[in-house]
């Protein structure tokens, strides 16, 4: 499950991330306790809570005490506004830089998102 070069902290945080997201879950939703995370996926459960602090921290979710963590009103949107801005500095440049190398034009990158969401 958690097998890429970062932190497992930082891949629950964004296995959580995608969740709110992509729908999965929603405002309001019940998120796995620590020590759920922990027993189900093997690990410490110190891992799980900086994950889930982290994300507190930004306004992700957040904890009812005695009953759990929940997604937070307007974490979708949050996030959203967040990786969009990250999205065209850290992607889109990059692509844009490489196809001017290449020799792509702005109309052929057009036409080739374009064909892509016709698909």
């Amino acid at each position: 499950m958690f097998d890429g070069p970062e932190p497992i902290y930082v891949q629950i945080a964004e296995q959580l991330r995608r969740q709110v997201l992509d729908g999965t879950l929603s405002a309001g939703d019940q998120v796995m306790s620590t020590t759920q995370y922990a027993t189900t996926y093997r690990i410490n459960p110190a891992t799980a809570a900086k994950a889930f602090a982290q994300l507190v921290d930004e306004g992700v979710i957040y904890k009812q005490r005695g009953v759990g963590m929940f997604v937070a009103d307007g974490a979708r949107e949050r996030l959203r506004e967040r990786r969009r801005g990250a999205f065209f500095t850290d992607r889109v440049d990059a692509v844009v830089a490489e196809a001017r190398a290449l020799g792509i034009s702005s109309d052929e990158l057009v036409a080739y998102i374009t064909k892509g969401e016709r698909s």
